[in-house]
């Protein structure tokens, strides 16, 4: 009797180690917008720093974290592969972060304007995904719960 009370025992300790997750493991992904609509490198630097100190902080608490970087305006300098003082931070940062945790939003309204106004195309950073308007982008990412920051 004693052996099947141990066995028992045994079993249930192990179904609820294996049932239960962790604290973490349980939490459900962050999800944080952040603007960029000035053509300021040291403003795009506080934006590429805050983002790799979101990264670090949920990754250190072994959550998840999705972070959009939308650009507009005369932030959209900063994924412009022509213009952008910080193109090898934002390649360090989308390398550093796994696939499709991080997305660099360029506002193709503000792209079509400086088309226009400079006379040719504007590449972007290969980083770079075009959204049709960076305002809009902002505002349905809210409406689906994401956190917004705009430093």
């Amino acid at each position: 009797m004693y052996s099947f009370v141990r066995c028992l025992a045994a079993a249930t300790l192990m179904s609820i180690a294996f049932t239960s997750g962790s604290p973490a493991a349980d939490a459900k992904p962050h999800h944080i917008a952040i603007q960029i609509d000035q053509n300021d490198p040291q403003l795009m630097n506080l934006v590429l720093g805050n983002a790799n100190n979101v990264i670090e902080y949920y990754r250190s608490k072994n959550e998840e974290v999705d972070i959009d970087i939308v650009a507009y305006g005369p932030g959209l300098h900063m994924l412009r592969a022509d213009t952008s003082p910080v193109q090898d931070r934002v390649k360090r940062l989308k390398d550093m972060v796994f696939p499709g945790r991080i997305q660099f939003s360029a506002c193709n309204n503000t792209r079509q304007g400086m088309e226009k106004a400079e006379g040719h195309p504007i590449a972007l950073l290969p980083d770079a995904t075009v959204v049709p308007s960076g305002v809009v982008h902002l505002s349905e990412l809210q409406e689906q719960g994401w956190s917004y920051v705009r430093p």
